[in-house]
């Protein structure tokens, strides 16, 4: 609202206006209260005028007058269709054109997750990413930002932007980062911190490690600097609009289905969906999720879905300097998503200054629909299937998902695949008879996908991953063909990165395999799974303390996931340090990681039936489904006739875990074993 008539003279000079709606007085009331505190003149009505010539001429007088313009954005302003805050906001938007660009007078504060882009308020306010202070708790390093702005106007001190924040957006907790930056900014002005960050980045924070008593302690391997390729994007989840939670799975499926399409263009590189949304629901600073993925620039935004339509609104932000680089607000049916993200992605490049080679709308929109049930369907599936880590999935209601797509438009490529690699993992993870069933259909899925859009990577994946999996032909020669085509037509896709290193490493092809899964690495830096598969890759390539330090990243992401501790295990396996390897392989017990690792950890610590009782375990989880592992097992204990046996058995059966049969170490003992060389001739593995 207005101003409070001050109890003495007012230096205009160095004066705060707080500008809010009526239903926020408590919120402005503590801003008001903590600036004031520190002796700030801050000009805050809380005499609930009305209009009129008294209130306009006041009004007028003082945002003219006023150092600083702070208009507190809320649900109540973007609810408000009329109010006199808008009026100040205008005015103050007024104001600002007629100042020099480098002037700072706006700073927005918005008390909620409000996203910026597409808000209702004037266009001087999306100059800079907006600080967050929920229900108005102001922290002190805000404060000391609002005091250094009011002293630029010393002839040696950098001015900030017109509208720039002198600060990080702000969850109201302090963190040493937010403390320096925001002292950092106020005093150097915001051109002057990105002079600073070019020459001298900043260092990330390396990932936490586990440390409790029972495992062991390992240090991780050495932050990297800030130092964001070119056009480099993080896609943050965009919030749902709709009013409707149920709708959750629309809005992020959207962000999904633009982070590929942008992943698409070879002249951008986007941070991977897993690094992207673990952001989720935390709200952080644009600086922040900058600096963490190693990005240049911030793709954020809204969905409001209605019955027949779609508003999408976007803005893209720098994620140095915050300032934005482009926003727009998109009214679309429900059946143009499809043509929506090409445009979209189209004006993001063109934001950024990069020159598109190639039909960009044929690489965005290969293997879509233009069938609104059918789009909704498969976001349902994509949800059910895929979580912030990748786990924790629930197959049936994928499958079920991606069905009723299927029915709704047979054409639907990604659908195909999409319930490919549900049946996958589904088969992978129920055994039994239906076993060879569900691969049979997971394969004939990911065939039809690419035979509807041969250009689609997601269906050479699928096909690559079923062809190398439990059930299929062991065509390991098509198999890493069609994984290397996928990451050919999609090289800035994390998972096909992944998917391919992992499978060149188990074929031989250690370098080759090792820099793919870096690159997934890069790509999805806060997304465990590509650190335990840079783990599983350096382990399969023999280099054992590198495989430790990269689990130990993994498990710094994800203190639940058994495979790190697992696989970690064995790296110190591999290198003699059975002590540690029991440790790790103890910290989380009860899983087919852990329970083969102590296998074999317990063997060589002499605690032979305890080894004997974790593999009799092992068998009563899986039966014959898991021969492969026996194999390895007793191939450690020394025994070769037995591994050798069940190498046969898992030919018979047709065991998924021998297309690491070529590069395992747990099966060394065998390789010289005549038995052994016929089984490995007779999988044809790709030279």
């Amino acid at each position: 609202m207005g101003a409070e008539t001050p109890n003495k003279v007012t230096t205009a000079a160095q004066a705060v206006f707080l500008s809010y709606a009526s239903q926020d007085a408590d919120a402005a009331r503590r801003i008001c209260d903590a600036l004031r505190a520190e002796g700030i003149e801050v000009w805050f009505d809380q005499s609930e005028l009305r209009g009129g010539d008294a209130w306009d001429q006041r009004i007028r007088h003082e945002i003219l007058d006023c150092a600083l313009f702070i208009p507190v954005i809320s649900p109540n302003t973007a609810s408000r269709r009329e109010g006199y805050f808008r009026l100040e906001w205008d005015l103050a938007d007024q104001r600002s054109h007629r100042m020099a660009r480098d002037q700072a007078f706006i700073v927005p504060i918005c008390l909620d997750a409000t996203p910026g882009a597409g808000t209702d308020v004037p266009e001087s306010f999306h100059r800079v990413h907006w600080t967050r202070l929920p229900v108005g708790e102001t922290p002190p390093e805000f404060v000391v930002g609002i005091k250094r702005l009011l002293s630029l106007d010393a002839p040696t001190t950098a001015r900030l932007p017109a509208g720039a924040s002198p600060f990080p957006a702000t969850t109201g907790r302090s963190t040493p980062l937010r403390r320096a930056l925001a002292v950092a900014v106020a005093v150097l002005g915001l051109a002057a911190l990105a002079s600073l960050l070019i020459t001298k980045p900043w260092i990330s924070k390396p990932a936490a490690l586990v440390t409790t008593s029972n495992a062991p302690y390992s240090p991780g391997a050495a932050p990297t600097a800030f130092n964001p390729p070119p056009h480099s994007i993080a896609v943050l989840p965009f919030v749902n609009m709709s009013g409707d939670k149920e709708q959750e799975y629309f809005s992020e499926g959207l962000t999904e289905e633009l982070l590929n399409s942008l992943s698409r263009i070879n002249e951008l590189q986007i941070a991977a969906r897993t690094s992207s949304f673990s952001f989720q629901g935390e709200h952080p600073d644009i600086a922040t999720v900058a600096h963490k993925l190693n990005v240049g620039s911030i793709l954020e935004g809204s969905v409001r879905r209605s019955v027949h339509t779609v508003r999408i609104t976007a803005q893209l932000v720098n994620g140095s300097t915050g300032y934005r680089l482009w926003s727009q607000t998109y009214d679309r049916d429900l059946g143009d998503v499809l043509a929506l993200q090409t445009e979209i992605a189209t004006a993001v490049a063109s934001a950024l200054k990069v020159t598109l080679v190639g039909d960009v709308a044929t690489k965005i929109e290969v293997g879509g629909t233009r069938n609104p049930a059918a789009l909704d369907a498969y976001l349902r599936g994509t949800k059910a299937f895929l979580t912030v880590h990748d786990r924790r999935r629930d197959e049936p209601v994928a499958i079920a998902a991606y069905t009723e797509a299927i029915s709704l438009d047979p054409n639907y490529a990604l659908a195909y695949a999409g319930r490919s690699r549900a049946l996958g993992v589904y088969a992978g993870q129920s055994g039994g008879a239906t076993l060879r069933e569900f691969y049979d259909k997971a394969l004939a899925d990911a065939q039809h996908a690419i035979a509807l859009a041969p250009e689609l990577a997601d269906g050479h994946m699928a096909l690559g991953m079923i062809l190398t999996d439990q059930g299929s032909s062991f065509d390991f020669a098509r198999a890493r063909d069609e994984l290397k085509q996928a990451l050919a037509l999609a090289p800035g896709n994390a998972r096909v990165s992944r998917n391919f290193g992992i499978n060149a490493v188990y074929m031989g092809h250690f370098d080759e395999g090792i820099a793919a899964v870096r690159r997934a690495v890069v790509l999805d830096p806060l997304n465990p799974a590509s650190q335990v598969a840079l783990g599983n890759a350096l382990l399969i390539a023999r280099r054992y303390r590198e495989a430790v330090t990269a689990f130990d990243q993994g498990i710094g992401l994800d203190r639940e996931d058994p495979e790190g501790y697992g696989n970690r295990g064995l790296a110190y396996y591999a290198l003699g340090d059975y002590s540690s390897a029991r440790s790790s392989c103890e910290a989380i017990s009860d899983n087919e990681f852990s329970e083969f690792c102590l296998a074999l950890t317990y063997d060589k610590l002499g605690r032979h039936a305890d080894a004997r009782a974790m593999l009799a375990k092992f068998r009563a989880r899986y039966g014959d489904s898991a021969a492969y592992q026996y194999a390895g097992i007793y191939a450690q204990w020394g025994d070769r006739a037995k591994a050798l046996e069940w190498l046969e058995a898992a030919l018979r059966l047709r065991d998924g875990g021998l297309f690491q049969l070529k590069t395992d170490p747990a099966l060394d003992p065998l390789r010289n074993e005549a038995r052994f060389q016929a089984i490995q001739r007779a999988l044809r593995f790709p030279d």
